[in-house]
């Protein structure tokens, strides 16, 4: 069973510049910045915005850090309070709710994790893949080639094949943690980068990151995945592997 993840280290001084940084003539608002990512809790949940090509829900922010939302919201709150994030509520929740959508604001240090252009890309290609006919099994396919690619390029004459997946699953944006027991290890996938695309295209997104494992795994030896859980297993995406 893969370990619950642990919040990332707030860092000591965030900076960042624009209308919502803070006002240098006034040492209060800079303090207030700084205090609001002090927090463990609040920076990753900071963090998780940054990263979002598009504005979220405290809920959809609940899920994807694994806590409650009666947690997470007074967190975000108290950003939106000093200025680090901007909410819309333009659309409804549930009846007669606004829907509260919360983003960075304009100039809010983005601590070098704006948005993404692959998740476009990756859009883009996945609707291209499926025109032309091709299915999860093309896409692993193509997937365990690019692994076996990047084992070769990045990790040539390592042997330890499970820090090396750990180090290239975390370089690919996957967040890997992992639990080792006996032969047996397993490597949960805390945060997903396409994670909205794989939830409407599971077959073809997650049998393309399936493939990435495999190949990668097959190519630097001493494990085989014995099964690879998708994002519709929802515990969360994971895979094992056992010593060969």
């Amino acid at each position: 069973m893969a370990k619950r993840r642990s919040s990332p280290q707030a860092p000591a001084a965030p900076t960042g510049t624009g209308d919502a940084a803070p006002d240098r003539r006034n040492p209060g608002a800079e303090l207030d910045l700084l205090k609001a990512l002090g927090d463990n809790t609040r920076y990753a949940i900071y963090l998780e915005l940054a990263r979002s090509p598009a504005p979220r829900t405290t809920a959809e922010v609940a899920d994807a850090l694994g806590l409650h939302a009666n947690t997470v919201r007074p967190h975000l709150e108290r950003m939106r309070d000093v200025g680090l994030l901007e909410v819309d509520t333009g659309g409804r929740g549930g009846v007669g709710r606004p829907q509260h959508r919360y983003g960075l604001a304009p100039g809010a240090p983005s601590l070098g994790l704006e948005p993404s252009p692959w998740p476009t890309l990756a859009r883009t290609l996945v609707a291209a893949a499926a025109a032309g006919g091709l299915d999860g099994a093309d896409l692993h396919e193509a997937g365990a080639a690019q692994g076996r690619r990047d084992a070769q390029q990045h990790w040539e004459g390592h042997d330890d094949v499970v820090v090396a997946l750990t180090r290239e699953q975390a370089r690919l944006g996957f967040d890997p943690e992992v639990v080792s027991v006996d032969d047996t290890t397993t490597m949960a996938f805390a945060h997903c980068p396409f994670r909205e695309l794989a939830e409407s295209n599971p077959e073809l997104l997650c049998s393309l990151h399936c493939g990435l494992v495999e190949g990668f795994v097959e190519e630097i030896g001493g494990h085989r995945v014995a099964d690879f859980h998708p994002i519709a297993d929802r515990t969360p995406c994971r895979v094992d592997l056992i010593a060969t």
